[in-house]
C-alpha cells in the first residue's frame, strides 16, 4: 500500500497542480506541503499540525478520508517523536495545579446561582434577626412632657439683631 506522502503527491500531479496552487487553495504553507508530500514529519512539531494538514489536503486532492487517516497513523504509530503525546509542560505539578484542575470542571453558571441564592438567604435570615432584636422606639413610652425655657429667656421673643454699622458717604 502507498504511504500517505506517495498518495497525496499522486492525487496533486493526476489533478496537474502545482504545490504552490495547493498552498493557495488550502491556505497550507507550501514548505508544509513538501514535507508532507515527502514523508518528512519531523518538520512538524506536533502530530495535530500533520492530522490536520493531511485531513485538509486530502479533501481538497478528493482522496478517501478514513483510509488516507487511517494509513496516517500506522505511520505516526512508527515514529519515536510522535507515538505519544508530548507532555503539556516540564515542570513537577504543585497542589495548585490539582485545585485549578478540579476548579476548571465546575459549571460556574450552577456556582454563580448558587452562590447568588445563598446570598439571598443570608440577608433575609439578618434583616429577619435583626428586626427581632432591634429596641422599640425609645421615645414611645415618654408619656406627656413639659419645654422649660432657660430661666435668662423669657421665651415670648426672638433675640433681636445688633444693630447695623453705620454707613459712610
Amino acid at each position: 500500500m502507498p504511504t500517505v506522502s506517495e498518495q497525496l503527491r499522486r492525487a496533486r500531479e493526476a489533478q496537474k497542480l502545482d504545490v504552490y496552487q495547493v498552498a493557495e487553495i488550502t491556505k497550507i504553507k507550501t514548505d508544509h506541503i513538501r514535507a508532507l508530500e515527502s514523508g518528512t514529519f519531523d518538520t512538524f512539531s506536533a502530530p495535530v499540525y500533520i492530522r490536520g494538514f493531511v485531513r485538509t489536503y486530502g479533501k481538497v486532492l478528493k482522496i478517501e478520508e478514513a483510509g488516507l487517516m487511517g494509513q496516517l497513523e500506522v505511520e505516526l504509530g512508527q515514529s519515536a517523536k510522535f507515538r505519544e503525546p508530548p507532555p503539556l509542560t516540564t515542570r513537577q505539578r504543585t497542589p495548585l495545579d490539582f485545585i485549578m484542575l478540579q476548579l476548571s470542571k465546575l459549571n460556574w453558571r450552577l456556582v454563580g446561582v448558587g452562590a447568588a441564592v445563598l446570598l439571598v438567604l443570608l440577608l433575609v435570615v439578618a434583616w429577619l434577626r435583626g428586626r427581632k432584636t432591634m429596641p422599640a422606639d425609645p421615645l414611645k413610652n415618654l408619656g406627656p412632657g413639659l419645654y422649660q425655657p432657660k430661666p435668662d429667656q423669657s421665651g415670648d421673643t426672638l433675640p433681636l439683631p445688633s444693630a447695623p454699622p453705620p454707613r459712610r458717604p
